[in-house]
């Protein structure tokens, strides 16, 4: 059983974050899903890092607005994603495509919202997950109104959200902790813990040695975890689901894990951290350490991956030639778009626009 904080228990969150790969992909525990569902995770981690590459590559030819890059993060938003059932909510960040696009908000609408289409930020049909969260912090308010719905109309359904170690200094987190404990809502925090808020360092963020201890404050169990070990974020990301399912309240997980880009296209990361720094963490990638544990196995070969890259880079491809053949809007889109039902006002200043452009 996993080493959970708990404020009944008043057991402290272990200094050492929980692990079951070790960074030269060893096992060190019972693996939590089989050798095929490990598979796929690996191969979901690998299309992400496609995304990723494309849209900051996207970026620097002046085709996307700004962009936060994820690469370094993909075992935590895969493996906490990989854990819910589709029915659960999603609410996520900017930096969080991975994770979104895994439950089912595709690539095609990442782009667009990246080149400010707002049909970006339309989730498909049947899909529950929101538009990506740009103000730090203020989402993790909407996951917990979301699961606190779904427990009100006894749907056997959670709600998770992706957070950045800064945002633990936003008021909207111990707003969205507080109420989420008093109220047992069916929520997991997950903290994905990169090290920096933009260029401050973590242990200028908090005195607390963690992040995961905060939640004893909340009354509610939290863990800290490898963030760069997609199987041990899955294990507690799976316990804190099956926990919030039964009743069991709100979980906060700190994962341990690293940005080895900078924080926006904008960012010079090197003016705050070290490339010796950048390098250490490098040799702890996410995605290696599975390839590492797959070829252990022999379930890993060069022609695997290679056709894992061939399929990711024809499906990202794909969505961008979507998004950017997109039909433009029309100018009636503008007052459409308001309402069910277009008001009399609208109606009249749709009129008036159609006749100032001769129509």
């Amino acid at each position: 059983m996993l080493r959970w904080t708990s404020a009944t228990s008043n057991l402290p969150v272990a200094m050492e974050p929980f692990r079951l790969l070790d960074e030269r992909g060893r096992l060190e525990g019972d693996p939590p899903l089989g050798l095929d569902e490990v598979r796929r995770l690996y191969a979901a981690m690998v299309e992400a890092r496609a995304y990723d590459r494309k849209a900051s590559a996207m970026q620097r030819q002046g085709r996307l607005a700004t962009y936060a890059p994820l690469e370094g993060q993909e075992a935590t938003q895969i493996g906490s994603v990989a854990a819910l059932r589709a029915e659960d909510w999603l609410v996520a960040t900017y930096r969080d495509a991975g994770a979104m696009w895994l439950h089912g908000y595709g690539w095609r609408n990442l782009f667009l919202g990246r080149m400010g289409d707002e049909r970006g930020g339309h989730p498909p049909e049947g899909v529950p997950v929101l538009p990506p969260s740009i103000t730090v912090g203020a989402h993790m308010i909407h996951a917990v109104g979301l699961g606190w719905a779904a427990d009100l109309r006894g749907e056997a359904r959670v709600s998770l959200t992706l957070f950045g170690d800064g945002a633990t200094s936003e008021g909207d987190f111990h707003e969205a902790m507080n109420f989420a404990g008093v109220f047992r809502t069916p929520t997991i925090f997950v903290c994905q813990n990169n090290q920096y808020a933009i260029s401050m360092a973590r242990t200028r963020q908090t005195a607390a040695e963690t992040i995961a201890q905060k939640a004893d404050g909340y009354g509610m169990p939290g863990v800290l975890v490898d963030g760069n070990d997609v199987l041990a974020v899955y294990a507690v990301t799976t316990e804190a689901a099956e926990r919030a399912r039964s009743g069991g309240g709100p979980s906060l997980i700190e994962a341990l894990t690293y940005r080895t880009g900078p924080h926006t296209t904008t960012d010079d990361h090197l003016r705050y951290r070290s490339a010796e720094e950048v390098e250490q963490w490098r040799r702890r990638d996410p995605i290696d350490r599975v390839r590492r544990y797959l070829e252990g196995l022999g379930a890993w070969d060069p022609g695997w991956e290679e056709a894992l890259n061939a399929a990711s880079t024809t499906a990202v491809e794909q969505a961008v030639a979507e998004a950017e053949t997109i039909a433009a809007f029309e100018p009636d889109d503008i007052f459409t778009g308001m309402y069910a039902e277009p008001t009399s006002v609208l109606r009249r200043q749709a009129e008036e626009l159609r006749r100032d452009l001769g129509e």
